[in-house]
């Protein structure tokens, strides 16, 4: 095996789980059952549009621990509403509700996973690390037919604290037995899943699908999932 490496971490959402494919479509059912257009809201590509610049930024308070998971629930659905004038509480906590049902039972994958998954498992110990909620996680693991690949889930919310810590790395190795060096993380952003990785002594391959120039140092760098085939 190249590298020596034995334990292959991935973190899922915009890694393999394709997080706005699957929340495209739940924005469009959740217009739809709310007949939002009738509040004045153009269309479900642009409500998503208003929302998910909003939705980062409180990721970002979220990963940080400046908010709640209960707080950025209700939010994220709020703030947007608010773009276009709707102040109503309850409706915000509706299409929450049914945006953590349905987002992850809206299977797209990341273009090569089943692919990639295939050629590695022979060869490797898979691992997922993930900031994701747990029951939304789970959920998608077990209806995308990920699950079967992987044999440890660490998300942040067993741990107590999120990537880029470096903890919740330490933790995910000592729960699939493995050691830093030999081990390697896949992911896709260079702040939360490469930094925090290399803090914690892990090699790295930074999951770059929009080409874009990203400061950060990382092992290796690929532009598709089947790219890493190349390298390991």
């Amino acid at each position: 095996m190249k590298f020596g490496y034995k334990h292959i971490f991935f973190d899922l959402d915009r890694t393999l789980w394709d997080f706005d494919a699957a929340a495209e479509v739940a924005f469009e059912r959740i217009y739809e059952k709310y007949n939002l257009k009738s509040l004045g809201i153009p269309s479900a590509h642009e409500f998503h549009e208003v929302y998910h610049p909003l939705n980062e930024q409180l990721w970002v308070l979220y990963r940080e621990d400046k908010i709640t998971k209960d707080y950025l629930n209700r939010t994220r659905f709020m703030q947007p509403l608010a773009h276009y004038g709707i102040h109503d509480t309850a409706l915000a906590d509706h299409l929450s509700e049914d945006y953590v049902y349905w987002s992850p039972r809206i299977v797209r994958l990341v273009p090569g996973t089943m692919e990639l998954l295939d050629y590695l498992k022979p060869k490797y110990h898979l691992h997922l690390i993930t900031n994701g909620f747990q029951e939304v996680q789970h959920t998608k693991l077990s209806g995308s037919g990920l699950e079967p690949y992987f044999e440890t889930l660490t998300v942040s919310e067993e741990v107590g604290v999120k990537k880029p810590n470096p903890e919740i790395f330490l933790y995910a190795l000592r729960k699939a037995n493995a050691s830093p060096t030999e081990s390697l993380m896949i992911g896709d952003e260079m702040a939360v899943d490469i930094d925090g990785a290399r803090a914690a002594g892990i090699d790295q391959i930074f999951y770059n699908a929009s080409g874009k120039t990203v400061v950060g140092e990382r092992t290796f760098e690929v532009r598709n999932l089947l790219e890493i085939k190349k390298i390991i």
